[in-house]
């Protein structure tokens, strides 16, 4: 980004003009939630919801910012009960039929918080989980720059958050402010809708000095929007000075408590009791009551000139954020209450505010006059924020197979590592759209070829002063070409970062393949914004590793239960656990295929630090068979073992495939002769159940091939993991079924050790198969 500063656009609009927009549009978004809630019919009384007054505290900062200084490219994240507000303005800007504006928060219609997936008019970022709308755009933005650097199309322009003050207190927040790589973003612009409330109360002690300091501290730049011109001309009067230190050092809890004054008690309340209160109560008894109401809370963000000036003092050289000062509920008859969050206006309050703005209660929708200076404007906006239309670039080619059978003892994790750099030899095209990042630990998850081979992105190239160290191992070459990104130990800025990265296919018609690895546990961290990113229409791979209880030595801490469940039950994801590296290799690339898409998915593999013989996998050696096998790994499971007549199935995923192959072998030796399954994805193989049963569309062929009804047996089943992320395979065929998997926390010690204690070792398969053979 250029470090000039950016004027607003010329022929600004006449003020006056500019304040029949912003009544518009907060009739609008009043109008909208008062249909929903008290217009339209509701069969099941239940409560529809929607946020006036947080609506309203918006509208201004909403109304400067759209039609003074917003650009095509710029993207904006809006503050989820706000929605009401970005809808009317998409409304007045042609890009959202009247229609939809009696549809809030119904079916098919418009959605509670803005969604980029299904809201009908332009969304540019979801929000709705507090504090992830609010990181996104730093996402973004480090994804546009990514792009452009690798491929191109991103283009430029700001990235805007509408920040609710209580959305500070998310730790994610802090977490994005304070990565190193954030302080180069100047694009980045957050503006907090400083109300100081939230859902239930008046916040005592929201102290906005400090919070000033802490994104100074950051390197950002600080631009505070605290007072309107009103009440900044009385403080230039005698007792002004005054006044203004009384408003500064005072609660706000009492300073809301005077939104909702009289003009005679705030004459009797305004002075307060200190030193300058006779000055006080003689600069307020030479203003006439309506000048005193509307200058008690006549705050910065509100006052268009003085959000005009705000936003034209952004400076383009680093990440800005814009504390503007609001009241919750501004305009309305709910102004500054404390339990205004989702308080609604009566239809007497409604028409009052009609009266006042323009409107009319009884034709709620009625368009701008044809040819006034308002619907002018609105025009010109809409052609000034016009987009060029989308030109998807299709994802690349990315091959099913490279042909390799690795040998000897191998881990799954080592496998991914080797897969990238297989692809960079084999699919350059895919191989240049693939990007990792990782929280710190690119090494431990052996991810040191990938970076060695195609270096470490930055905005900029740095020097490599370990470059001449002969035992320097993983070179961490810095360059706008590298292909990998590496953040600070946080792992909800990395999936940020990878829905982001998994979303350029739609924001910008420009695929990438985004890979993230983090420790397997740490996926329930950062679970609640991964699920949120994949919402949002990003498709990513996820993997976890190293996972499970086969992490012995780490202690439990480190070892993950609940991933495989987790993975199961993700929307919009497909998750693999492979036990052996060809298997990694073959749903890795199959995952790779499914990403930058119309109709594409994100993945989530869990893999393991577990040594594994590969001869155990028996690879057809015939290309057909091999490509049968491939088919089935993809699919959910493959038959690894069959006995000529079973007494027993042995279902197994992950790491400990060589246990029950183990324990199948000492069955058949005691006559109990055992099928060995191989699962890859119970993800995939309950919705090829579920879709036998006609509960939704998946395939189902590969139940057939690996479960035959003429082969059913009683069931055993086991994983590192949660047992009953695999129960349901007894439902296949109906048979009786032992679940084993680690249902309680482990401790460090060896892998022979921890197996034991939960029953996954070869002993706990045999007395399981046992106990259902009889």
């Amino acid at each position: 980004m250029t470090g000039a500063v950016r004027e607003p656009r010329s022929g600004a609009a006449d003020l006056a003009v500019l304040r029949e927009i912003e009544n518009r549009v907060l009739w609008l978004s009043t109008a909208i939630v008062h249909h929903a809630n008290r217009v339209r019919p509701n069969p099941s009384g239940l409560k529809v919801g929607g946020h006036q007054a947080s609506s309203a505290s918006m509208v201004s900062i909403m109304t400067s910012l759209w039609f003074r200084h917003l650009r095509a490219g710029d993207r904006v994240s809006v503050k989820p009960h706000a929605s009401p507000v970005l809808h009317a303005i998409n409304h007045l800007l042609g890009e959202l039929d009247a229609s939809y504006l009696t549809r809030l928060r119904e079916f098919g219609g418009l959605q509670s918080y803005p969604s980029r997936a299904k809201d009908p008019d332009p969304v540019d970022y979801s929000t709705g989980s507090v504090g992830i709308g609010a990181t996104a755009p730093i996402w973004g933005a480090l994804s546009r720059r990514y792009l452009n650097a690798a491929v191109g199309g991103g283009g430029d322009g700001r990235q805007y958050s509408l920040v609710g003050d209580a959305e500070l207190d998310e730790g994610a927040v802090w977490e994005a402010v304070l990565d190193p790589a954030v302080g180069e973003l100047g694009e980045v612009v957050w503006v907090v809708d400083l109300n100081r409330q939230s859902l239930d109360r008046v916040v005592p002690n929201i102290a906005a000095d400090r919070l000033e300091g802490m994104f100074a501290a950051a390197g950002w730049q600080v631009i505070t929007v605290k007072y309107g011109r009103l009440v900044r001309e009385l403080f230039e009067r005698p007792g002004g000075a005054e006044l203004r230190g009384r408003i500064d050092a005072m609660p706000n809890p009492e300073y809301q408590r005077l939104l909702r004054c009289d003009a005679a008690q705030l004459r009797e309340r305004l002075p307060g009791r200190g030193p300058g209160a006779a000055a006080i109560a003689g600069l307020v008894a030479g203003v006439d009551d309506a000048t005193l109401l509307e200058a008690v809370a006549n705050l910065g963000g509100h006052d268009l000139e003085a959000l005009d000036e705000a936003f034209s003092a952004i400076d383009d050289t680093r990440p800005t954020v814009v504390f503007a000062y609001t009241v919750k509920g501004y305009g309305l008859a709910t102004r500054g209450h404390p339990q205004n969050h989702s308080a609604l206006l009566t239809e007497e309050q409604m028409r009052e505010l009609a009266g006042r703005v323009g409107a009319d209660l009884d034709d709620p929708w009625r368009a701008l006059p044809e040819g006034g200076a308002a619907a002018e404007l609105c025009a010109e906006t809409a052609g000034r924020l016009r987009r060029d239309r989308l030109e998807a670039v299709p994802a690349p080619s990315v091959p099913s197979d490279t042909g390799r059978t690795p040998s000897g003892t191998v881990t799954t994790q080592a496998a991914l590592g080797r897969t990238l750099l297989d692809l960079t030899r084999q699919a350059p095209e895919a191989a240049r759209r693939i990007v990792t990042v990782s929280p710190d630990v690119s090494s431990s998850t052996n991810l040191g070829g990938w970076v060695n081979k195609v270096g470490v992105w930055s905005t900029t190239e740095r020097p490599d002063w370990f470059a001449d160290d002969a035992e320097t191992i993983l070179h961490w070459r810095e360059t706008p070409s590298g292909q990998h990104i590496e953040l600070g130990i946080a792992e909800v800025n990395l999936v940020g970062l990878l829905g982001e990265l998994g979303a350029t296919w739609s924001r910008w018609g420009q695929p990438l393949l985004p890979i993230g690895v983090l420790y397997d546990p740490f996926v329930e961290r950062a679970l609640e914004p991964w699920s949120f990113g994949i919402y949002a229409g990003g498709q990513s791979i996820l993997v976890g590793t190293p996972s499970g209880v086969t992490l012995a030595p780490e202690g439990g801490a480190h070892q993950s239960i609940k991933t495989p469940s987790i993975g199961l039950e993700q929307p919009g994801c497909v998750t693999y656990e492979p036990a052996f590296a060809l298997d990694t290799e073959w749903v890795l690339l199959a995952s790779l295929a499914r990403l930058g898409r119309p109709d594409g998915t994100s993945a989530y593999l869990r893999l393991s630090t577990r040594p594994v013989d590969q001869s155990l996998a028996a690879v057809p050696e015939d290309s057909a068979a091999r490509e049968r096998r491939r088919r089935q790994v993809v699919a959910g499971a493959y038959p690894l073992r069959r006995a000529a007549a079973p007494a027993v199935t042995i279902a197994a995923m992950g790491a400990v495939v060589p246990e029950a192959l183990a324990a199948a072998e000492r069955l058949e030796r005691v006559g109990v002769p055992a099928d060995v399954v191989c699962v890859t994805s119970p993800d995939l193989l309950y919705r090829a159940v579920r879709a036998r049963q006609g509960h939704e569309r998946a395939d189902s062929w590969v139940l057939d091939q690996v479960f035959p009804a003429e082969r059913a047996t009683p069931l055993v089943t086991v994983l590192d993991g949660h047992p009953h992320t695999l129960a349901f395979l007894a439902t296949v065929n109906r048979v009786a079924t032992s679940a084993l998997g680690v249902t309680g926390f482990g401790q460090s010690g060896a892998i022979e050790d921890l197996y034991r204690e939960h029953g996954l070792d070869a002993d706990g398969i045999v007395r399981a198969a046992l106990d259902l053979a009889g």
